[in-house]
């Protein structure tokens, strides 16, 4: 089958489903595994980020609402004629959506099939890659997602019965916006108690006050579609706000960044791992794979 993949998420899944060979179209973002980067890109945005702060970034994207900061190569995507499309309609900023792709899919002379990946809790996650899994015929699928499901079990497991610290994860620093979706869950099963934030949830930017009044014990930095080289060169926006020296987080050295990009901003099986990673800085636990300064920097 013949897969073109509009979302750096939805890469993750054919690739854990041994499916990247059929990848015949990716996105600029898609960067996993190593062997996509041979895959044609079908998008593109206008928005540099290595060129743009957090807060110039958020106000491009401010300056785009109600259409999509993405370009989609329609005559490219129809020459590479997939059988598959996988996209989603969860977020503009995030990726192409849905009707977009769709307004493209109707010109083509054979349309390929259209399936749209919007999960927002980890269950809803695990059952995109079911859902990918059975468009693509894996015959194992199900076995590949009780797998991931009993090493987030292993987590939980693993740190059961210990205090849990108070934890708010942040996804954008400048302006501060606290993570939702399944981030929430991913700190709970790893042992702390999310703030700011539910399971689900689809959040907003808040206040550095409201991050300041909730007293975090632990402060985690994932920023969306930021490595966490980038997000150490941008620690100013916070470190330099009133109150960042008092939080009990910052007193305690309890600061991580994160690797947002790889396990914890995009919905796709990665997501297990953040809570492995999640088990590690919260409780000094090793859960899976020792995890690498490249997956969680300590930095206060």
């Amino acid at each position: 089958m013949r897969i073109v993949s509009l979302l750096p998420a939805a890469t993750d899944i054919v690739a854990v489903l041994g499916r990247a060979g059929d990848l015949v179209g990716r996105t600029h973002e898609c960067d996993w595994p190593a062997a996509v980067a041979e895959v044609p890109v079908v998008t593109a945005t206008g928005v540099d980020p290595g060129r743009l702060s957090s807060r110039e970034i958020s106000a491009v994207v401010e300056g785009h609402e109600g259409s999509s900061l993405y370009t989609l190569d329609v005559e490219r995507l129809a020459e590479l004629a997939p059988d598959l499309v996988l996209t989603q309609d969860l977020c503009d900023v995030c990726a192409v959506s849905y009707r977009r792709v769709a307004d493209a899919v109707r010109v083509m002379d054979v349309g390929p099939r259209v399936v749209s990946l919007e999960p927002r809790t980890m269950a809803q996650v695990l059952d995109c890659v079911s859902l990918v899994g059975d468009l693509l015929g894996v015959g194992d699928v199900q076995e590949r997602v009780a797998g991931l499901w009993e090493r987030w079990a292993a987590v939980e497991a693993a740190v059961a019965g210990r205090a849990r610290p108070r934890v708010v994860a942040i996804e954008w620093l400048d302006p501060v916006w606290p993570a939702g979706h399944w981030v929430p869950e991913q700190v709970a099963v790893a042992g702390g108690a999310p703030l700011l934030a539910s399971a689900g949830e689809h959040t907003s930017p808040v206040a550095w006050t409201t991050v300041v009044e909730a007293c975090p014990d632990v402060v985690l930095l994932l920023p969306c579609g930021l490595a966490p080289g980038r997000t150490v060169a941008e620690l100013g926006a916070l470190t330099g706000l009133e109150g960042w020296a008092d939080l009990p987080a910052v007193r305690s050295g309890e600061v991580w960044v994160l690797d947002g990009p790889a396990y914890f901003n995009r919905p796709g099986p990665r997501v297990v791992r953040g809570a492995e990673v999640l088990a590690q800085v919260l409780h000094g636990v090793t859960v899976g794979e020792p995890v690498t300064p490249g997956e969680a920097r300590r930095i206060s």
